[in-house]
């Protein structure tokens, strides 16, 4: 059964772009079969280039249907392919096309779906919109569970320029994105988007390049920027600086944001430092080993991405601005959080920046809400009790940060 026959009843809720349908059939028809692409991907050179693979796709087969999982999601084809195709879009399809047809998780996920729906629960989140607010700072899950103190820090200092910002602790559902929870993922992302237009925000600071992505994907009716452009153009948090060598990975989410990667160079340089490059950066970035959850399912394809960049950063600490992306290089190179360099740049350059691990992640998030409750005057608050539906499992692999 060919990929075009076995398809058109599959793709039946609303779609967000070209059914899997059109994506193989184009895939297969301009893919030149090139390998640029599997040059530095170790899931292409182990499963074939995307034009391969869209042509021999079956959607009923079930290692077909576990193999899109393998793939990183980081678009490093995307930017190396000659045809200007986009290999991973073509991925995140087969995944949601795995869902329609089989919606039971991969019990390897459990873990990272565990945390999502903390994240966007009752309990963990709560929304502070003081008068006349307009933008908002959504720090996302990650920053606020392992740098609390650093996040509230932030929402401070952002407020000396922008006195009515509000905040937003919650989650961007982008775990459920990625893994094909496609009409999860919409109800929820698009509740809380509905909320904050509906109470006049227009505009998202964010810290996340995760969430960057989620909000400038499909937040239409919100503008987005991070916290480190803005940061570029204003007053630093300290006039302290420090001297080094440092080298930067840029996360993927991010490999197309120029202007948000001129600004961490920028950010690291005011800070005393030099930057010394990696072979891939910018639009040819690689993943840090996290992307797509490859590591649940196929640890040994995560571990590749780990290895380049350990060997590519030749000892030098490497700043990023993903907490996700330092916690996983972290472990095979130094490296720190651009945020954690800002406010505490001796002990960062040091390897003693305070970072909080699971399960004070937890911990440290509500007491950062209560925090807020305490500080902040907003006429608008909330806790959010919207929920979707799930069907996240108790046991899995262990909470990822």
């Amino acid at each position: 059964m060919g990929a075009a026959h076995g398809l058109a009843v599959a793709n039946s809720y609303p779609a967000s772009g070209p059914s899997l349908v059109t994506i193989l059939e184009d895939m297969d028809a301009k893919c030149t079969r090139c390998s640029a692409c599997q040059r530095d991907c170790a899931f292409l050179k182990k499963f074939g280039t995307p034009g391969v693979l869209a042509a021999s796709y079956e959607p009923t087969d079930k290692a077909w249907q576990s193999l899109p999982f393998e793939c990183s999601l980081c678009q490093l084809c995307a930017s190396v392919c000659p045809a200007k195709l986009k290999p991973s879009d073509m991925f995140l399809e087969m995944r949601r096309e795995k869902m329609r047809r089989d919606p039971l998780d991969y019990p390897e996920h459990a873990g990272y779906l565990a945390y999502e729906k903390r994240g966007a629960s009752q309990r963990f989140s709560y929304y502070a919109l003081p008068e006349n607010c307009d933008t908002v700072f959504f720090p996302g899950c990650a920053l606020a569970d392992t740098r609390s103190d650093k996040t509230l820090n932030i929402y401070e200092h952002l407020r000396k320029g922008m006195p009515s910002l509000g905040i937003v602790l919650d989650c961007c559902m982008k775990i459920s994105h990625d893994l094909g929870r496609e009409d999860y993922f919409r109800a929820m992302f698009q509740e809380m988007t509905d909320f904050l237009v509906e109470h006049g925000v227009k505009k998202v600071l964010v810290a996340c390049p995760n969430c960057y992505r989620i909000f400038s994907t499909y937040g239409k009716d919100l503008a987005v920027s991070t916290i480190y452009e803005y940061l570029n153009e204003h007053t630093l948090p300290l006039a302290e600086k420090v001297q080094g060598i440092v080298t930067i990975h840029d996360p993927c989410p991010l490999r197309f944001s120029p202007d948000v990667q001129a600004s961490i160079r920028s950010l690291v340089t005011k800070m005393g430092l030099t930057v010394e490059e990696m072979p891939h950066q910018g639009e040819n970035t690689l993943c840090c080993g996290e992307g797509g959850f490859v590591t649940c399912l196929s640890p040994e394809l995560a571990a590749n991405w780990g290895d380049i960049r350990k060997t590519e950063a030749a000892g030098k600490r490497t700043i990023t601005y993903c907490a996700g992306c330092t916690n996983h290089l972290n472990g095979r190179t130094p490296t720190s959080h651009i945020v954690d360099l800002l406010w505490e740049p001796q002990a960062t350059m040091a390897g003693a920046a305070r970072i909080a691990g699971a399960p004070f992640t937890y911990l440290n998030r509500l007491k950062l809400k209560k925090r807020l409750k305490q500080t902040i005057s907003a006429p608008v608050t909330r806790e959010r009790t919207f929920t979707a539906g799930s069907r996240d499992k108790k046991k899995g692999r262990r909470d990822p940060l």
